[in-house]
């Protein structure tokens, strides 16, 4: 009876690692790569196989915001309508990435509700290691051909990510 037991349970743990979330899920801090400030709050999950990325509060903005520098539409953007009429805060603008290996998604795209611009985008999941990265840090690097540039964002809790003002 015992062995049943302690064989249910270690089935039970086995089945939820292989269920537990991604490390790049959850909710994260976008910080500028050029002035170290907060710019937003984001929701970084799954869906579909797919990894996608929506703003949930921005720093020094309207929350009403409309991402109005955008184009009217884009290359498989996940949401019906004009983009140009969206408000920043909520439409994934981050989607499509793939799975490469634990912590790192590639192949998706980023567009930038600020300026409008479109770009390849990878992530990976850096964790606080007590170097480098002093807490789980979030590697967004979003690419046009061959070049690109990354920003590093801060791990952070739903409420924190969604009281950005």
């Amino acid at each position: 009876m015992k062995k049943l037991a302690s064989l249910c349970l270690i089935l039970l743990l086995g089945a939820g690692l292989c269920f537990a979330a991604d490390p790049v899920e959850g909710f994260w801090i976008s910080v500028d790569e050029k002035t170290s400030k907060v710019t937003a709050g984001w929701e970084i999950y799954q869906q579909g196989g797919k990894l996608y990325g929506k703003i949930l509060s921005i720093a020094g903005f309207s929350q009403d915001e409309i991402a109005s520098k955008c184009k009217e539409s884009y290359r498989n953007f996940p949401v019906a309508g004009k983009v140009n009429q969206m408000k920043v805060i909520g439409p994934p603008w981050i989607y499509g990435l793939s799975p490469e290996k634990g912590g790192q998604w590639s192949g998706g795209t980023v567009i930038d509700p600020n300026d409008g611009n479109m770009y390849g985008c990878k992530i990976t999941f850096h964790p606080a290691d007590g170097g480098k990265y002093k807490t789980d840090t979030l590697e967004m690097r979003g690419t046009i051909g061959p070049f690109g540039r990354s920003q590093f964002w801060q791990k952070s809790a739903q409420q924190e990510a969604s009281g950005l003002r």
